[in-house]
């Protein structure tokens, strides 16, 4: 066994490990966590197929940026666990369909037959100067240069709408003016009230 095939089992091991833990786990915030361990495993996986860009990009978008904010969202929710767990036998079989399906398709791709591995060349090993992330993106910016733009401005427009729709006026919506706190004057907010100290008060009574 070569040390590349070794690394490979250890980051299945402990991607499977980390996955089962995901779905098993009562508290919300330990699935999170496990599935960042999860999201490093994948990245290890991808690094020993020679995708570096998708390792980086993995890491950096769904560990750095998507999974905190879950975590932001889940910690500051008031998750009822009571009721989540209520209906998981209501969706226990449509999840154990899923399953079936997706264990029906691991077997098609894997095993051998029309789909199996055994039908597809192994791709010939790179150079070791070769660059994944120039490739692609070189292929990224020529061949599909015009998808690229295409799915660029899809984005835009997605999020100029999601402003717009969460950036509407409502009337119990509090904000502030800045113009007018900077214009404001002393006069205005601060009003001085005379009162007798507490020895002229007991020389009175």
């Amino acid at each position: 066994m070569t040390f590349e095939k070794f690394l490979f089992y250890v980051f299945a091991a402990v991607l499977v490990f980390a996955a089962t833990m995901v779905i098993t786990r009562r508290n919300p915030v330990h699935s999170a966590l496990f599935l960042v361990l999860a999201f490093f495993s994948s990245a290890g996986i991808w690094l020993l197929a020679e995708a570096e860009f998708l390792a980086i990009v993995l890491v950096l978008v769904y560990v750095g940026a998507v999974m905190v904010l879950f975590l932001f969202v889940v910690m500051m929710l008031d998750v009822d666990v009571a009721t989540m767990r209520a209906g998981f036998m209501r969706n226990l079989p449509v999840g154990l369909l899923i399953l079936f399906v997706l264990v029906l398709e691991m077997f098609i791709v894997v095993g051998p037959g029309i789909f199996g591995l055994d039908m597809i060349p192994a791709p010939a090993p790179q150079p070791a100067d070769y660059n994944n992330t120039a490739v692609l993106g070189s292929v990224l910016y020529t061949v599909y240069m015009y998808p690229f733009e295409i799915a660029a401005v899809i984005l835009l427009v997605a999020i100029v709408a999601a402003i717009g729709l969460t950036m509407r006026k409502r009337p119990e919506t509090k904000s502030q003016n800045q113009s007018a706190q900077v214009q404001v004057r002393s006069e205005d907010r601060v009003r001085v009230v005379k009162m007798a100290s507490e020895q002229k008060m007991e020389i009175k009574r």
